[in-house]
């Protein structure tokens, strides 16, 4: 039986040198769960998820810039992975990006190159 997970990618740079808040941070992977749940609602995947509340996977993961969330967004876009970009509100800054869920095996390959966020 495969692993249904969600995965979550943060900039890192937004703890690291633009100075954010770790709550603040931790909102805009918020916003972007509950953003992408709302879209793919009726999705198989993201209904198998959300029958088992207390085993659900995420995996969390950091983006080291704007450029390497926007790269994954478009590698995600061209190879037609549902997720959304968060794109904070009114600075217009992407700072989080979450795919819908998924079998784990369908996506794992496009987050090789992240390592798991830490402070």
């Amino acid at each position: 039986m495969s692993t249904t997970i969600q995965y979550v990618v943060v900039r890192g740079d937004l703890l690291k040198s633009m100075g954010w808040p770790v709550g603040a941070v931790i909102a805009q992977a918020c916003h972007a769960c509950t953003a992408v749940i709302h879209l793919y609602y009726n999705d198989s995947d993201t209904q198998k998820y959300l029958d088992d509340l207390d085993n659900m996977h995420k995996v969390v993961l950091e983006a080291t810039d704007e450029n390497s969330l926007n790269s994954l967004h478009n590698s995600l876009e061209e190879n037609e992975i549902k997720h959304k970009l968060w794109i904070e509100q009114p600075e217009n800054v992407p700072t989080c990006l979450v795919t819908k869920p998924y079998p784990k095996e369908t996506v794992q390959k496009y987050f090789k190159k992240f390592k798991l966020f830490k402070q």
